[in-house]
């Protein structure tokens, strides 16, 4: 989704009405305060109420944090991106995602707002455990916290320089996807699914434009 200029003050009017519009928006903090005390007691119940020992607690945790990655630069290519005539997918895709690449300095909407949150939630669970069955309990924590890691890594891109070195390349690969090329870069909280798939920006021979970089960067 390609805009020929990209806002850097205010925000995307995404609802006439002005109480749907306030769900759109919420602060990281928010939604951390509402899935942290699920994922502790999901995996308490996991070890004493349903029995599992705690190396396949976190085994089966740790592994749905890495299935997270996968999941994330899925939806971020296939769907966020995806290409359509149809009017309403592509005003779907403009809630979704395009609203975040015409105003990349709205900081209100890098996470999902806590009704349409929940609801989701509610639904992936309930996937889940079609599948999974009690080790849902163990799974579904490990995939929110790789959910919320990425909401926060994505906050993080968008307002700080990177904190270490060895971030600098995840940094770029955020910024170089808004500015440089759409159709590469879709990892946020990882680029291991870019390098896999062949959609890795080659960092070395891209040369950083600390002006457009300022542009995708919150006001302090």
């Amino acid at each position: 989704m390609k805009f020929e200029k990209i806002k850097n003050k205010g925000q995307a009017r995404l609802f006439e009405s002005r109480y749907l519009e306030m769900l759109t928006k919420t602060h990281p903090l928010v939604i951390w305060g509402m899935y942290i005390p699920i994922i502790g007691y999901s995996l308490y119940y996991s070890n004493t109420s349903l029995g599992f020992n705690i190396t396949t607690v976190l085994t089966v945790f740790f592994g749905a944090m890495l299935f997270w990655t996968f999941f994330e630069y899925i939806m971020h290519r296939y769907l966020f991106h995806f290409s359509s005539e149809s009017p309403k997918v592509r005003r779907f895709i403009y809630v979704m995602h395009g609203n975040h690449h015409e105003y990349p300095r709205d900081k209100q909407r890098l996470f999902m707002p806590p009704v349409p949150s929940l609801i989701l939630a509610s639904a992936i669970f309930g996937v889940q455990y079609f599948f999974l069955r009690e080790y849902t309990y163990m799974f579904f924590p490990g995939f929110m916290l790789g959910y919320l890691i990425y909401g926060s890594m994505h906050y993080a891109i968008h307002a700080w320089n990177p904190p270490f070195k060895f971030m600098k390349p995840l940094w770029r690969n955020h910024h170089l996807h808004h500015y440089k090329a759409e159709e590469k870069g879709f990892g946020v909280s990882s680029s291991l699914w870019d390098w896999v798939f062949g959609t890795s920006f080659e960092l070395e021979k891209e040369k950083e434009d600390k002006a457009k970089v300022r542009e995708l960067m919150f006001d302090k």
